[in-house]
């Protein structure tokens, strides 16, 4: 009887072995890509042209005053000593402090990150909301007007100058026709009147019910995000289109169609059902994308955002903003990468 609880408890224990490995293998995987990542723009930062005790001092500052702003940020002490103080303080959440305005880069990061993140998940809604239906009917319609039409839009998006899109998006939409909002996230008298919850306007304007601030918040938002979506649309549109491709060549296809299934069912039921899982994968390294290379279009819309946070920072030599601001958005990748692994499993059976 007792050998019988016993391979009873290993029989229910048993299933559970893989996926504890398999947590601990992606656990430890997170933990070695940001150690590499954090060490790389630790050293990086250490050695770029940039001296952080002049952006503190000024270059009129005595060297006794210099020396002892030198020794306070650790500076004096050896390179591996220097990075080990500083993992110390990212595991505690500690950036250290904004040479621009002495604030903590943790709470500088807080505050604007929610911006780069409404921007980027409304483009990337959009990317895939239109890429996806264009990429399937292009594969479809091979060789028609309308695949013609799919590659030259993708070609567009890839080629033009994200930048070059933004001042002309501003210019015809704004500054001639004024369909759109300007530069910047709200108008002036807009601004601070919705209490802030989620650093997202459109959503805190939706909880507090001003649709008046919802409605402005979204006339600045749309171009914006439509620029990013573009992008984004090229790209999964193209991907799209030839996963498709290559499933509608399999054999399972044509056997589905002899055997009289609709066009329809044959499409959307076998085809595109077997093209999820590299979708899922396309869709998360686009919307990290968005997230990490939106910093041309912030600046140009002057979207309050991580890139322009970054940028700022960088031109005024606050390398303690640099480098939080460039983990923060190594993580968001990185955790990317691995919700859409999860995603793998709920999507294909085979994957467990």
């Amino acid at each position: 009887m007792a050998l019988a609880e016993n391979t009873g408890k290993g029989r229910r224990t048993a299933p559970l072995a893989p996926w504890i490995r398999g947590t601990a293998k992606t656990i430890g995987s997170i933990a070695v890509t940001m150690l590499g990542l954090l060490f790389v723009t630790f050293v990086i930062g250490r050695v770029m042209p940039i001296d952080p005790v002049l952006a503190i001092v000024g270059e009129r500052a005595s060297q006794s005053t210099y020396q002892q702003v030198y020794e306070q940020l650790g500076l004096d002490k050896p390179l591996i000593f220097q990075f080990g103080y500083y993992l110390w303080d990212v595991l505690h959440g500690d950036f250290g402090m904004s040479l621009l305005n002495a604030r903590p880069v943790s709470e500088d990061i807080a505050r604007v990150f929610p911006a780069t993140l409404e921007l980027a998940t409304l483009g990337t809604i959009m990317g895939v909301a239109l890429g996806v239906p264009l990429g399937v009917v292009a594969a479809v319609r091979r060789g028609s007007w309308i695949d013609q039409l799919a590659r030259v839009v993708a070609l567009v998006g890839y080629s033009m100058p994200i930048f070059w899109l933004g001042l002309m998006g501003l210019l015809v939409f704004y500054g001639v026709l004024g369909w759109v909002g300007g530069p910047g996230r709200l108008d002036i008298f807009y601004q601070d009147i919705v209490p802030t919850r989620t650093g997202m306007i459109l959503i805190d304007s939706a909880i507090a019910g001003d649709w008046s601030v919802f409605k402005n918040a979204f006339s600045h938002l749309i171009l914006p995000a439509s620029i990013l979506g573009y992008y984004s649309l090229a790209y999964i549109s193209r991907m799209t289109r030839s996963f498709m491709l290559e499933q509608l060549s399999a054999e399972y296809i044509t056997t589905a169609r002899v055997k009289g299934m609709s066009e329809w069912l044959v499409i959307w039921r076998h085809a595109f059902r077997n093209i999820r899982v590299q979708l899922i994968t396309v869709i998360a390294l686009s919307y990290a994308n968005l997230l990490e290379g939106s910093v041309l279009t912030e600046i140009i819309f002057s979207w309050p955002g991580i890139g322009s946070y970054i940028t700022t920072a960088l031109l005024s030599a606050d390398m303690n903003a640099v480098l939080g601001g460039t983990v923060t958005v190594g993580l968001i990748f990185v955790l990317l990468n691995v919700f859409s692994d999860l995603l793998y499993r709920v999507f294909d059976p085979r994957a467990k």
